[in-house]
């Protein structure tokens, strides 16, 4: 095999594992060869072990399907449950590589045997971890990979979603992308029913359920889908106000604290507003904490409340 067709084995091998499915013609496009070459190359593929699946039809279709044992020259099985659960487990919450987990959790899981997949799911439902600050429910592994396939494929997708205030309704949207926000995971999606964007937290979702019908790829308002979440997240409605005019410029405050980038703005040359409004009272001291400079605050009596009986215990603890 010549290192041309090395290259073009791999490029076609990851191609696969990117979609569930595409044709012989997009994957002759993608490769710039002819179709006859890829079916030449899915033979090849199938000679080394991996299981690439046929569709009948004019145009033909290829899909990469579970097998009965890894492709060779991969994984063994116990490095493939590994990955598979170390990946389960950064995709629920370790800071910074979520959505790097989710994808390649997305491409293991598509190819891992069935066996292993029961040994995944019972290692991962054994293994537990200390939560030092608890705000509520985190996403389950298994639906961020659901919506992580939904939102590669460009599928819509039916689930149960229950509000902040509100009764559990049937939902269908297009899932765009997976935004991770502090200990929340959100989905950004554009509701079919409504024909506008909504963001759906996922620790309120339930039932996801894929309908088979795929849609093309939507771009998101702004073309970062990071920076409207962000904007959305800011203009929601809280529990508890708290808002602080701070004695430092604004680019020093957004330096300090990068996750309040869209709710700091300019008061003056020196002093900026931070509204570190949120549902959750020690988020709210956390957050003041970390600005590690003078303020005023305008807040909710809770809040007060709240940052007076913390005072009190910390000078009390010190005393």
């Amino acid at each position: 095999m010549t290192s041309d067709m090395t290259a073009r084995m791999l490029r076609l091998l990851s191609l696969l594992q990117t979609r569930r499915e595409w044709s012989g013609s997009d994957l002759a496009d993608r490769l710039s060869v002819t179709v006859r070459t890829v079916r030449r190359d899915i033979d090849r593929l199938r000679e080394l072990g991996y299981p690439v699946e046929s569709a009948r039809g004019h145009a033909g279709g290829y899909r990469l399907a579970p097998g009965t044992d890894l492709p060779p020259l991969l994984l063994d099985d116990d490095e493939a449950v590994a990955i598979a659960v170390a990946l389960r487990t950064a995709a629920g919450g370790l800071a910074g590589i979520e959505e790097t987990a989710l994808r390649a959790l997305a491409k293991l899981e598509q190819v891992l045997p069935r066996r292993l997949r029961g040994q995944v799911t019972a290692l991962q439902a054994s293994v537990a971890g200390i939560a030092w600050e608890n705000r509520g429910p985190r996403a389950d592994p298994a639906l961020l990979a659901t919506l992580a396939i939904a939102c590669r494929d460009h599928e819509i997708l039916a689930f149960d979603y229950t509000p902040r205030h509100g009764t559990t309704t049937a939902r269908r949207a297009e899932p765009c992308h997976l935004i991770a926000s502090g200990d929340l995971w959100y989905l950004l999606a554009h509701d079919t029913d409504k024909d506008d964007w909504r963001l759906f937290r996922l620790d309120r979702i339930s039932h996801p359920a894929p309908t088979g019908r795929r849609v093309p790829p939507r771009p998101v308002p702004g073309n970062d889908p990071a920076a409207f979440v962000a904007d959305r997240i800011s203009a929601a409605p809280t529990r508890y106000r708290a808002v602080a005019t701070v004695h430092a410029p604004a680019d020093h405050i957004r330096a300090r604290a990068p996750s309040l980038t869209t709710r700091i703005r300019p008061n003056d040359e020196y002093t900026c507003i931070v509204d570190v409004s949120d549902d959750y009272l020690p988020h709210i001291a956390q957050t003041l904490a970390g600005l590690d400079t003078d303020y005023t605050l305008n807040a909710d009596p809770d809040v007060l409340h709240h940052l007076r009986e913390t005072a009190h215990r910390t000078l009390h603890a010190t005393g």
